[in-house]
């Protein structure tokens, strides 16, 4: 007599048909409509999806339409200088996505004649490429029925099936559970779909506090019906920094822009290498009157509180941190450096980078990247 599966386990391979059928369905009614959705183009949704990581959708959307017209194909961001793509990665932060993207690229046209690899497992094979990356280039561009899991997926498997953890630990438990359950439920027919779905769903409906339980295609089927406990992360930690804001007027002949003093930070830097900033200042308290802006910056664990100072040329070297590579730069040419992200956001906050609209997609509002990390 042929063996059978524990009550509960019937019950879910049952569902699985159910949970695909009323996913898609929600998904076709719901998806945002974003501009990587509206191509199969595997380099298009590449750089889409390395953009994406640990960055909010809503920074990324202006970033990818500019990358995407400054270099549109893989040939053409291999053959850029690195410079060019870190100015037009500025405002996304975690550089070290982009030197990796271009270094893949480059190694795409050399050995794959521009042909982005067509397998999750190929791809893997790419600088810059992990296992979630692989797999949603290959299931959206290319239809390979692999999962995709990510923080979203993770989230919505674990409350669907009721997986908490509480330490380290249960959530390896609960990540190889997920692994697998995502895997089952992956549909064969539209793959790329419905990872997407399930990453729509938990970045939309159910997400990381006050999910939205009755708009949930899932909902009937779920076991936690709101939100699940996780191990506790690691507060955020607070800092105190200091920037100058030294500027002339144009000195190029019949210039009308004024210049800014922006330094270099060193190639051998672990963060930021080769981005362009304000010089730092000696000390981070600034006298009241000469106070030109305070503003919040976070990177990573790290909380900033950066105050701005109004520095004249003559007194620069006094309060200063100079490192040897300064240059004085023309506010209208300035934004096609690569700035870090908190440059950008200081001289958008003070007035001399011009501050476009928010863009609107699909309800999204997305703030220029001049104020985003």
């Amino acid at each position: 007599m042929a063996s059978r599966l524990p009550i509960s386990q019937e019950r879910n391979a049952e569902s699985i048909p159910v949970l695909r059928v009323s996913l898609l369905e929600w998904y076709d009614r719901n998806r945002r409509d974003l501009p990587w959705r509206r191509t199969r183009d595997p380099y298009a949704i590449w750089v889409s999806e390395i953009m994406l990581q640990q960055t909010r959708v809503a920074a990324v959307i202006d970033r990818y339409n500019s990358f995407m017209a400054r270099f549109p194909t893989v040939k053409a961001l291999a053959e850029a200088s690195e410079q060019d793509v870190l100015a037009q990665w500025s405002g996304l932060g975690y550089y070290r996505r982009a030197r990796m993207l271009q270094k893949a690229a480059q190694f795409v046209c050399a050995n794959h004649q521009g042909e982005v690899p067509k397998t999750a497992e190929e791809l893997r094979n790419l600088a810059g490429i992990g296992a979630y990356t692989a797999a949603a280039i290959a299931s959206i561009a290319y239809g390979e029925h692999v999962a995709v899991v990510d923080g979203n997926v993770e989230r919505v498997l674990s409350r669907l099936r009721g997986w908490e953890s509480e330490d380290s630990k249960e959530l390896a438990v609960t990540r190889r559970r997920v692994d697998t359950l995502a895997t089952e439920l992956v549909d064969a027919g539209r793959p790329g779909d419905f990872n997407q779905a399930v990453m729509e769903l938990g970045a939309t409906v159910c997400t990381p506090r006050n999910p939205q339980c009755l708009a949930c295609p899932w909902a009937r089927e779920c076991r936690t019906l709101g939100e699940h406990k996780t191990p506790q992360k690691p507060g955020m930690t607070k800092r105190e920094v200091g920037y100058a804001l030294c500027e002339r007027e144009g000195s190029e002949p019949g210039s009308r822009s004024r210049e800014v003093l922006f330094q270099q930070r060193a190639e051998t830097d672990t963060v930021m290498p080769g981005m362009w900033e304000l010089p730092a200042l000696r000390d981070a308290i600034v006298p009241e009157s000469e106070l030109r802006i305070t503003v919040r910056h976070a990177i990573m664990q790290v909380n900033y509180l950066v105050r701005v100072r109004s520095v004249s040329p003559e007194d620069l070297v006094a309060v200063a941190h100079l490192n040897g590579n300064s240059r004085w730069v023309a506010l209208d040419k300035a934004a096609e450096m690569a700035l870090t992200g908190l440059t950008r956001k200081v001289l958008s906050r003070v007035g001399l980078f011009k501050k476009s609209p928010p863009i609107q997609i699909a309800g999204i509002a997305a703030e220029p990247t001049a104020d985003v990390l």
